[in-house]
């Protein structure tokens, strides 16, 4: 309860934002009266917000689906001896920078939301693998040996025994990855794509700052409120189990 209060305080709040920074100039121009414009006005907040939710919200999609496949084959029969290539290789792909890998996909599908669909859907990997690696780890040998007992096929074993009780570490790997898009999705406005970091990239070539706090604070205000999300979703589960 205390989970689903806090995520409806932090909603609101994010409501209250975007609806009142276009009519806070005053407010903005007392604290930067250098400024012309002290307020973002290109665009809506309102439609940036939701195409940042829908940017975030494909890549994280691809990342969960794609992961957590990659999650479930390495820990099974038939996969177990590609572990280590597919977690070396989900390591590489968030340790490559997002911004290199929109410099390199730029090139190949334009500008735009494409490119920044791809690296945060790479970027997004590696804590839905490690997340499903861990949680089917953590499935108790006896668990699966009562179910192999009781005549489960592994697939049966795998959809009622070990997703079950893996899914707690499975959605705090999710729960990562999703927020770790949410606040790098704001880079995905330098190839074009429309966030909730075009007042940041725009006031950082404008050297304009109240730009930059407009933007970061609705992007971190969005991540609060998804995390909160989750958090009432984990204790659910908790609950459940």
């Amino acid at each position: 309860m205390r989970a689903s209060y806090k995520l409806l305080g932090a909603s609101v709040l994010l409501a209250l934002l975007v609806v009142a920074l276009p009519y806070s100039a005053s407010f903005f121009a007392a604290f930067f009266p250098g400024l012309e414009r002290p307020v973002y006005m290109q665009d809506p907040f309102a439609w940036l917000l939701l195409q940042h939710c829908l940017l975030a919200g494909a890549s994280s999609l691809v990342a969960v689906v794609v992961g957590t496949a990659l999650g479930v084959a390495v820990t099974h029969a038939g996969g177990l001896q590609f572990k280590p290539v597919v977690e070396s290789l989900v390591a590489i792909g968030q340790a490559i920078p997002p911004v290199a890998v929109l410099a390199l996909a730029v090139p190949v599908v334009g500008f735009g939301e494409v490119p920044a669909l791809i690296a945060l859907s790479l970027y997004g990997l590696l804590p839905v693998v490690q997340g499903t690696i861990g949680g089917l780890q953590t499935v108790p040998g006896a668990q699966l040996y009562a179910a192999s007992a009781l005549g489960l096929r592994p697939r049966q074993a795998l959809a009622y025994v070990e997703i079950p009780l893996a899914l707690p570490v499975w959605l705090s790997g999710v729960r990562t990855s999703v927020i770790i898009n949410i606040s790098t999705a704001a880079i995905a406005s330098t190839v074009g794509a429309k966030t909730l970091g075009s007042p940041i990239i725009v006031g950082l070539s404008g050297f304009n700052t109240a730009y930059v706090l407009q933007g970061a604070v609705l992007v971190a205000m969005l991540a609060v409120v998804v995390d909160l999300a989750f958090e009432m979703v984990a204790e659910r589960v908790a609950l459940k189990q």
